[in-house]
């Protein structure tokens, strides 16, 4: 049976998949496709129940929790860091009500938390790898930055005016959910079982061998150099990555009920997980 895995042509995705990418272990008579495409697609794509497994944002989830549940192993925390907004000026948090910004995508989880944390803002949605130049030729006036420009933004000159990873963590002591896997509901309940066992084993393989899985990360790092692409990828592969545990499904339904409360999501959500089996 072939599994279709749609990720992000990330760091840290490919990190996380390198394992099963290259059939660094047995996974019987499941076959894993790799399949790539930026976030914002993948949670359109996702929408309408395309693959077995995707990668997502976790503002989309409940926009496809009809079709899909949540795999325990696959996330990306923001543990006090994450998406920020930038802008050429030292703006404060008190002027993103009247900033024109640069988006990554409606569905992202950057966009919700920046959402919850200053309200209603102009923005425009852009490719998330073409934001900071958006913002440094003056056509907007902040971006919102995630995956590798949370790392090099600076080097541009760019200021910080909020990093959402940071606030929420000192508001609501967790860490801010971004990103996680999805499996199809329609699949048989073992298929389901076998899928997350490998996922899991997946990332185990990368964490306990992480000079060669690195090295393939490296493709996929956009000009990032080891160094770099090494801090982007400890920071979104590691043990949340592993399992949610109890604090990072509790952060995903804190996030989620904070975007019902305040009108940004059209019904209550409850995250519903496949748990991870220890042995097959």
């Amino acid at each position: 049976m072939k599994i279709r895995v749609a990720h992000s042509p990330d760091s840290d995705d490919a990190f996380m998949f390198y394992a099963l990418a290259n059939k660094k272990f047995d996974t019987g008579e499941l076959e894993f496709e790799n399949i790539l495409s930026d976030i914002e697609t993948l949670n359109q794509r996702a929408m309408k129940g395309e693959y077995e497994v995707s990668a997502i944002s976790i503002h989309a989830y409940p926009y496809l929790a009809d079709k899909y549940q949540m795999l325990s192993s696959g996330a990306s925390m923001g543990d006090g860091y994450g998406p920020m907004l930038v802008s050429t000026k030292p703006y404060k948090v008190e002027d993103i009500n009247r900033l024109k910004i640069a988006i990554p995508g409606r569905r992202t989880s950057a966009f919700l938390a920046l959402s919850i944390f200053a309200g209603m803002f102009e923005y425009e949605v852009v490719p998330f790898d073409q934001i900071i130049d958006k913002v440094l030729s003056g056509e907007f006036e902040a971006g919102l930055i995630i995956h590798e420009g949370q790392l090099t933004y600076e080097t541009s000159g760019l200021h910080n005016i909020v990093d959402l990873g940071a606030w929420f963590k000192d508001k609501f002591k967790l860490p801010l959910p971004l990103g996680g896997n999805v499996i199809r509901r329609d699949l048989p309940e073992a298929v389901k079982k076998k899928v997350a066992y490998y996922l899991k084993k997946s990332i185990a393989h990368s964490l306990e061998n992480r000079n060669e899985a690195l090295d393939y990360a490296l493709g996929f790092a956009r000009g990032m150099n080891t160094s770099l692409a090494d801090k982007f990828v400890g920071m979104y592969v590691n043990d949340w990555t592993l399992d949610y545990g109890s604090k990072g499904k509790e952060a995903i339904q804190v996030f989620l009920d904070l975007a019902f409360e305040r009108g940004l999501l059209p019904a209550r959500c409850v995250a519903e997980f496949i748990e991870t089996p220890e042995t097959l």
